[in-house]
């Protein structure tokens, strides 16, 4: 499996409309300060895609969201961000119009390493699992507040997505080689 992480994100196909937003990393003796949310950074926060709330999740090692389901937005885009731990973050695209569609992309994000912001496009099957030893934090900047009648779901067995070696993604694979099992 091929996990995309800051430093690799330019050598692969990336599905249509993600954006992998950077974050600097300010250090000093007393630790770390990192920005995540600024009004000028117009492709992730721009005219098109205002700010709308902020919520965090804080999930366990080797637990999933969603574990046998896609979960998806018909009218938000999701701007996930790292706050703690190590997390992958699977996003397939299944929009039927996009040159894109049926790709899957599994971001490994990594708090401590080339923190980023990850822009998931509105429509696009998303989830993530926890890799690290610790809990994970993950925050979401949303582009709109939250209605549950929006957000849907779709079952892993009727989405088909594949990963790279052509079987159909699930979880128990990520497990596997993060030796979570």
């Amino acid at each position: 499996m091929e996990f995309i992480t800051l430093a690799n994100k330019d050598k692969v196909s990336l599905v249509k409309d993600i954006l992998v937003h950077p974050l600097k990393v300010n250090r000093d003796e007393s630790g770390i300060l990192i920005e995540t949310l600024r009004t000028d950074w117009k492709e992730i926060y721009g005219e098109n895609r205002k700010f709308a709330m902020q919520y965090f999740s804080v999930t366990a090692r080797g637990i999933a969201r969603d574990e046998t389901v896609w979960h998806f937005h018909s009218q938000q885009e999701d701007r996930f961000l790292l706050a703690q731990g190590e997390i992958v973050v699977a996003v397939a695209d299944y929009r039927k119009d996009s040159e894109t569609f049926g790709l899957l992309n599994l971001f490994h994000m990594k708090v401590d390493i080339d923190p980023y912001i990850l822009l998931i496009p509105k429509s696009t099957l998303h989830g993530f699992l926890v890799v690290s030893h610790t809990p994970a934090v993950l925050l979401n900047f949303p582009t709109l507040l939250y209605n549950p009648n929006e957000e849907q779901r779709l079952p892993y067995d009727v989405a088909k997505i594949k990963n790279s070696e052509g079987s159909l993604f699930a979880w128990d694979q990520v497990r596997s080689e993060f030796s979570l099992k």
